[in-house]
């Protein structure tokens, strides 16, 4: 029966982890070294892009536009980078991890490694990269004199749940993108329209069309961002948002069955057309 089948296939991903964690630490290592390694800046350019596309839209939005109204108290600025410094793993993961096994088909063809860790330590590459810019965020709101809250404390529970979504993610895009080019490019073009249609840099709540607004609440984008958000901005607990929660559990169970699904169609397939 299938679901017999993707219960042995889910079981083959849980233990080709388990037996090489190891392996997948270095890797995630080795994939940051390489990301930075010949520029002069090195590792200062996982601090100097952020930091940039970060002015030109607090810029636009504060200056330009001038909608940069404080927001319970806080500066928009703050507001903005607590919903836009996760969304760089989440841009990072999204491409990446659908290119991840193209990136590493080295890895398929000389050194048999299982194919369903690859696109994990590309994702915990992107995740470390990002812890790192979002402890410079936590100094940054020390610095505008607002110190670290209690609600604060649930962040690593939105952590874990945006990793687990993004990594079952990149397993099912590294799958069909190593089966077909179109499939990354078609992920690339898409990118950039899902940044402004999932409430990284503005409050999906408050969209006035509901059938719009509940849309946008079932976009794992968006809830990571409003997580951040009601940690750093609102003080708010996750879980007084049952609904959202609901939401993301929903997506993160599609996203793991369609990894799934995707590992157990195409795994033999791999290594002969990459």
């Amino acid at each position: 029966m299938d679901w017999r089948r993707d219960l042995n296939t889910l079981s083959e991903i849980v233990s080709d982890h388990i037996k090489f964690r190891r392996q997948l630490l270095k890797l995630a290592k080795s994939d940051i070294v390489k990301q930075y390694r010949g520029a002069a800046l090195g590792w200062m350019w996982a601090v100097i892009s952020p930091a940039v596309t970060i002015f030109v839209f607090w810029f636009a939005f504060s200056i330009g536009v001038r909608r940069g109204h404080d927001v319970d108290g806080y500066p928009f600025f703050l507001w903005m980078i607590s919903g836009f410094i996760p969304w760089f793993y989440m841009k990072a993961t999204l491409t990446g991890g659908a290119g991840s096994i193209r990136k590493y088909k080295y890895l398929v063809k000389r050194i048999k490694f299982p194919v369903d860790t690859i696109p994990t330590f590309v994702s915990l590459s992107n995740l470390i990269v990002n812890l790192a810019l979002q402890i410079i965020m936590i100094f940054i709101f020390m610095g505008f004199g607002f110190m670290p809250t209690k609600y604060c404390l649930q962040i690593p529970l939105i952590i874990i749940g945006m990793f687990i979504f993004f990594t079952a993610w990149s397993l099912m895009a590294g799958m069909l993108s190593a089966m077909s080019k179109d499939f990354l490019n078609l992920v690339k073009s898409v990118t950039q329209a899902l940044f402004w249609l999932s409430g990284v840099i503005y409050d999906a709540n408050r969209i006035t069309i509901p059938w719009i607004r509940e849309t946008m609440l079932f976009n794992p984008i968006t809830l990571v961002a409003n997580g951040y958000r009601n940690a750093m901005i609102y003080h708010r607990w996750i879980w007084e948002y049952p609904g959202q929660i609901r939401n993301f559990v929903i997506m993160t169970v599609i996203m793991c069955v369609l990894a799934v699904w995707a590992y157990k169609r195409l795994k033999k397939e791999i290594p002969d057309v990459i």
